[in-house]
């Protein structure tokens, strides 16, 4: 005798992968350090970026890039210091792409963010549950929020409450607005409460901080672009002098003099880069 238990199939989702397959990365969130925090950093940047190639992979193609615009340009001057420098660019050039696919991506997930929560408070006043109503509004969204909010769908699916399927949807976005969605939600199952109230007035609160930060991006426009200008000239310049005069670099290591103030340069470059992109961070941060 058979059950209709055993007949019936086991649907397959894409979220059973991750039974299977560990996900790769470089940093351990219980442990401490600079090295730890750079290496959490980089997890966080790919999986917040969309471009879908694990930390490996990147490292990959970032040591491939260097690698071929510094043997490019030592092939053409025979230096080793120009060869080096570009090849620095070069490894440096695969990170910058996914900083701003990042970036690109947060800003359209922000513009579609108070739609969705609208969408979501309208679908609780037909009386479903809450878990249904996110796989509605998550189908109904387009890329690239749709696409998260589907991975939480299907983590509901697999029997994870709601509390603990989206638990990491500000994490995988990089938006600290979600934090305000993700807590809500997780009161409103633990306490109960008027629902679609709490959404229409998240949905404003929302439309607020998107008002005020495009406010605040106008108005530091100027500043951002000096800072940005600040990082790159000194690097511009080497970089013209060295291709005008393949032995400049050489020459200037040679005095004493020289390599002392290129050096103290070099580390305050590196620490005025550190300074400045951490403020310019903080200040998009949405």
């Amino acid at each position: 005798m058979t059950t209709g238990l055993a007949n019936t199939p086991i649907e397959s989702l894409p979220a059973f992968a991750e039974i299977l397959r560990d996900q790769e990365l470089f940093g351990s969130r219980d442990e401490e350090g600079v090295g730890n925090s750079i290496n959490s950093w980089f997890d966080a940047l790919m999986i917040q970026s969309g471009i879908g190639v694990g930390p490996s992979v990147m490292l990959f193609l970032c040591a491939l890039s260097g690698m071929t615009l510094g043997g490019f340009i030592f092939i053409l001057q025979e230096n080793l210091l120009s060869a080096l420098m570009l090849g620095t660019i070069g490894f440096a050039a695969p990170v910058i792409v996914a900083v701003t696919l990042r970036q690109r991506r947060q800003k359209q997930m922000m513009a579609q963010l108070p739609a969705m929560i609208d969408e979501l408070a309208r679908a609780a006043k037909t009386g479903r549950s809450i878990e249904q109503c996110w796989e509605l509004v998550g189908n109904d969204t387009s890329a690239p929020l749709g696409g998260e909010l589907q991975e939480c769908s299907r983590r509901m699916k697999m029997g994870e409450d709601l509390s603990q399927a989206i638990k990491e949807l500000p994490y995988r976005t990089g938006l600290v607005t979600l934090n305000i969605l993700v807590t809500a939600l997780s009161v409103h199952q633990t306490t109960g409460g008027d629902l679609v109230s709490v959404l229409e007035r998240l949905s404003q609160t929302i439309r607020d901080r998107l008002l005020f930060l495009g406010r605040l991006r106008a108005a530091t426009t100027g500043s951002r672009a000096t800072a940005v200008l600040m990082l790159a000239l000194p690097v511009c310049i080497v970089i013209f002098f060295s291709i005008r005069d393949p032995f400049y670099v050489q020459k200037l290591m040679e005095s004493d003099l020289g390599r002392k103030v290129t050096l103290g340069s070099i580390a305050m470059e590196i620490f005025g880069s550190m300074f400045i992109l951490r403020i310019l961070q903080n200040s998009q941060r949405s």
